[in-house]
């Protein structure tokens, strides 16, 4: 199989996999392996794609920071809309352990599904009062 067909595969995977909830209390413990990730509203919208680029407890941490009010997706979406996801929003994933596939699979999936939050890289910067 070449890689894009490999590519294609893993996102039809990722979105057919498993539909979460994230806990009301406590931490995420679903894998501790690298993977891709989509997040969902209460009511299924697509809020943010996702992928584990490092940390030793992979999947886990990374999803434990969206509701543990850390990160960028926290930062810029969640709290100016005033939105919890804890008991509340929904996830799925993928593990991948190979690092370009897992970059791959998460651009394909964020073209695909065009989620509410999209980090672009750049930098804000902040006005001087």
């Amino acid at each position: 199989m070449n890689e894009i067909d490999k590519i294609k595969e893993l996102h039809r995977s990722l979105i057919c996999s498993e539909l979460y909830t994230f806990p009301k209390k406590g931490k995420v413990n679903v894998s501790s392996k690298h993977g891709v990730y989509v997040i969902y509203s209460q009511t299924d919208q697509v809020l943010h794609v996702g992928m584990t680029p490092s940390g030793k407890k992979g999947l886990n941490q990374r999803l434990y920071n969206h509701i543990s009010k850390t990160g960028v997706f926290y930062r810029e979406y969640l709290k100016p809309n005033d939105i919890c996801l804890r008991g509340r929003g929904k996830y799925r994933y993928i593990e991948i352990d190979n690092p370009r596939l897992r970059a791959l699979v998460e651009a394909l999936t964020a073209g695909l599904l065009c989620p509410i939050h999209f980090g672009t890289g750049i930098k804000r910067v902040k006005k001087e009062e």
